[in-house]
């Protein structure tokens, strides 16, 4: 990020883009052409990944499992479309047959969307069976990895996903403020058969692919020193080869997870699907949320996260992602949270 500021055409900057769409397909496992960053957070790519498919009165299918599958339904109906929600509680995950049920009912929706890494509840949504149903239905298959990329077996090729975007940060590994977003055939083919043009102007994708592409037709001004560091975590990520990132992530995640359970706490939902990068668990009874988080802050250098939604004062979330998933830290926190909870 320190790196010599480039104009947004310089050829060396150029050059960069073209290195970084390469290192993005092997991230997503994909043979999409179009695998490029957004200059925006994780967030934004949500809103990218939605506007540029609906238009008024289209419906929406939204797998909800948590808060951010419940803030893609609410994207989708601010850009007019209708979100069909099929929700589950807090720490479960979105069955198929449920997916099945609501094409069913809707057979003129348009896509499929859900978050695989649920960040408020610590639980993984399985993908590769709703992927299948949803092509099946010829409709898109929408997929939020921000959490979960890079730490988790996310192959959007086999998982017949057209539409995935993650964040620069988390398991990644680069900076926050940046995002990265891909774009299968098939989601182009809706995309370009709009009746009107996207209601966002500055995340029209038909718009930023002009720049990302040969035409190096002008958008924006890129993030330079964004771009230039998430190239570098993603060359990270190669060079540690992707499938053994995501065995530490698990290795690290196991670890974490037995040694809270050997303190006698209680890790939160599916035990079949709890994510290893973000670990929801239970606050005890008679143990205060904030005194303790600020505790393990400001006496052990360590942040975790309280909880939100329904687990707000009830649970903290831990996280291991890109260079912090590692064994030492773990232990670290463990060691802490004995001391603390003990003292």
């Amino acid at each position: 990020m320190i790196s010599p500021i480039l104009g947004y055409l310089d050829p060396v900057f150029l050059e960069a883009m073209d290195d970084t769409m390469a290192r993005l397909r092997y991230l997503f496992q994909t043979e999409n052409e179009f695998a490029i960053t957004l200059p925006a957070s994780g967030m934004g790519a949500m809103e990218a990944a939605v506007c540029n498919v609906v238009e008024p009165g289209d419906k929406i299918i939204v797998g909800i499992h948590g808060f951010f599958g419940q803030r893609m339904a609410h994207i989708v109906e601010r850009h007019g479309g209708t979100a069909i929600r099929v929700e589950v509680d807090f720490g479960q995950v979105v069955k198929p047959q449920q997916i099945t049920e609501a094409l069913g009912a809707n057979p003129d929706a348009k896509m499929v969307g859900v978050v695989h890494g649920e960040t408020s509840a610590g639980i993984g949504q399985p993908l590769e069976e709703i992927g299948k149903i949803v092509r099946d239905a010829n409709k898109l298959f929408l997929v939020d990895t921000v959490c979960s990329m890079a730490g988790a077996h996310i192959p959007v090729d086999d998982y017949l996903i057209d539409i995935c975007y993650t964040g620069g940060q988390k398991c990644v590994g680069g900076p926050a403020g940046i995002s990265a977003i891909t774009v299968n055939d098939r989601g182009w083919d809706v995309i370009n058969a709009r009746q009107k043009e996207t209601d966002t102007w500055y995340l029209d994708l038909t718009l930023i692919k002009k720049y990302w592409g040969t035409e190096r037709v002008y958008h924006h001004t890129a993030p330079g020193p964004m771009v230039f560091a998430l190239k570098e975590a993603l060359t990270l990520i190669q060079e540690e080869g992707l499938e053994n990132r995501v065995a530490r992530h698990k290795k690290v995640g196991d670890m974490l997870h037995q040694g809270l359970t050997d303190l006698g706490l209680e890790l939160f939902g599916d035990p079949a699907n709890r994510l290893s990068m973000l670990t929801c668990v239970l606050i005890p009874d008679g143990v205060e949320d904030a005194p303790t988080r600020k505790r393990l802050l400001t006496e052990y250098g360590i942040e975790i996260a309280g909880g939100f939604g329904p687990l707000a004062g009830k649970a903290w979330r831990i996280g291991l992602m890109g260079y912090s998933a590692a064994e030492r830290n773990v232990r670290y926190l463990l060691g802490a949270l004995e001391k603390i909870l003990n003292g």
